[in-house]
């Protein structure tokens, strides 16, 4: 019998090293190395196996190759469909990874529900609760779960030769829920479950079993403290789709974001309302970010992001005080700290606001997390708003990036972003002056700007000094 020894395995490039250090030798990351237990081949396979010749395979031309639309199942649940890209595809691997608590199982018992009693014979995978524990779960949904098999396992062995048999009404199994990823154990590989080689292993069984027989495969995975989903990073590569369930705990909604999907775009995001019978889709998600802007307060600005192919409309707002210590604070929730800190340099520089000796506290509102450029033309107004305790328009948006020279640059999609925001009653919009479109949508006036002192000279009344 093969003789297992602990190896230590980096989880973000897979470089192996035979005993634990800080840092990874290869991609210098830290932190990274897991333990694993590897079995030795005798010498004498090894050697068998090198002078065993390949066999060839047949080629075909990619001209010859034939393009087929592949039927998608719906949820009925009208945001997760659209993150999937209009459905769940036969034969796919989904990845969801959230925070703990954050509605992983309750979305997908709520799917499994649907799909079940679309027709599609679904089986639910629990590593973690048990069937007690799940049915009190069902029993709050508004969907029916009764008629979704369950299964309480941990094995992979298990997990897959009761996937592979018919329902107990005669249907193949069309769909497989495994929650998750990281309790799952195979019992080729030693090792204790959710260790680095137990998780790509039980992944890419989990894979082929589910481009073998086209069954659609969900897949809960753990995050870790950093925010990234637990396990080796070959994870998210092998899987077909990987979405993240944001949204932060005191708030009742959720945003599903696709961080990757072969059958649809990426960064495409699905909001959802928690409530006592599940998660409910939030049809128009600019609405509920933008909130009532009523009776606007200095240091409160409008930009339109896009999310995919979805535009969004998110309040920004921005506090700034005179600093109780020696050293201001730079506090910034939803957006980069670093963005934040850049900004604020190209404001005292170029816009003359001087923030040096104030506080500045910059949130966006409802919990979103913003990475586009777009929105820096909105946090240096509602930076400048606040610093002179003057109110933006309140039925303005603020399109565009700021350069570090104070000019103001155009973004894409710019009709996409004014449509949505003269849907929600916008009538004023400030961008560069090289991105106003021919077509303007709605009643919304365009304000074009060539630098950050246009902007706030024609909103806070300021020169640049």
């Amino acid at each position: 019998m093969a003789k297992a020894k602990t190896v230590y395995r980096c989880t973000e490039c897979g470089a192996e090293f035979p005993k634990w250090a800080g840092r990874c030798e290869s991609c210098d990351a830290w932190n990274t190395l897991g333990e694993e237990m590897v079995s030795n081949a005798p010498t004498s396979k090894r050697t068998a196996a090198r002078s065993v010749p390949g066999i060839a395979a047949a080629t075909v031309t990619l001209g010859r190759v034939t393009a087929a639309d592949t039927p998608r199942w719906t949820t009925q649940l009208n945001e997760f469909d659209f993150v999937l890209g209009g459905g769940l595809v036969p034969g796919s691997m989904v990845l969801v990874g959230g925070e703990p608590g954050i509605g992983k199982s309750t979305l997908l018992l709520q799917v499994a529900a649907r799909l079940e009693n679309a027709g599609l014979a679904t089986l639910y995978v629990s590593g973690e609760e048990s069937a007690l524990q799940v049915r009190l779960r069902a029993d709050r949904l508004a969907e029916d779960a009764s008629s979704v098999a369950l299964l309480t396992e941990t094995s992979l062995e298990t997990i897959l030769a009761t996937a592979s048999q018919p329902a107990a009404d005669g249907r193949r199994i069309s769909v497989l829920i495994v929650d998750s990823i990281q309790t799952v154990h195979t019992e080729l590989l030693e090792g204790a479950p959710g260790n680095v080689g137990q998780v790509r292993e039980c992944a890419a069984r989990l894979m082929r079993f589910a481009k073998d027989t086209g069954t659609a495969v969900f897949v809960i995975g753990h995050v870790t403290k950093g925010g990234g989903i637990a396990g080796p990073k070959t994870l998210e590569h092998i899987v077909d789709t990987v979405l993240y369930f944001e949204g932060d705990g005191t708030l009742d909604h959720r945003v599903l974001r696709a961080t990757k999907n072969r059958f649809g775009s990426v960064d495409e995001i699905g909001v959802f309302r928690m409530v006592g019978t599940g998660l409910i889709p939030v049809e128009n998600p600019s609405a509920l970010f933008l909130g009532d802007r009523r009776d606007v307060a200095s240091g409160s600005a409008v930009c339109a992001l896009m999310e995919g192919t979805r535009p969004v409309l998110v309040e920004v707002q921005a506090l700034a005080a005179r600093a109780g210590f020696g050293t201001p604070q730079r506090v910034a929730n939803g957006i980069d700290a670093r963005r934040l800190a850049l900004l604020l340099a190209v404001l005292d520089k170029r816009g003359g606001f001087s923030c040096a000796h104030l506080d500045v506290f910059c949130n966006i509102v409802g919990g979103m997390r913003v990475q586009e450029p777009s929105v820096d033309l909105a946090i240096v107004a509602a930076i400048a708003s606040s610093v002179v305790d003057k109110p933006l328009p309140a039925q303005a948006i603020f399109l565009g990036e700021v350069g570090l020279g104070g000019e103001v640059r155009p973004v894409s999609q710019v009709e996409r972003r004014l449509a949505e925001a003269a849907k929600l009653g916008m009538t004023r919009a400030y961008l560069s002056d090289r991105a106003i479109p021919r077509r303007v949508p709605g009643d919304i006036t365009l304000v074009g700007v060539r630098t950050l002192a246009d902007v706030l000279q024609k909103t806070v009344g300021k020169d640049a000094t």
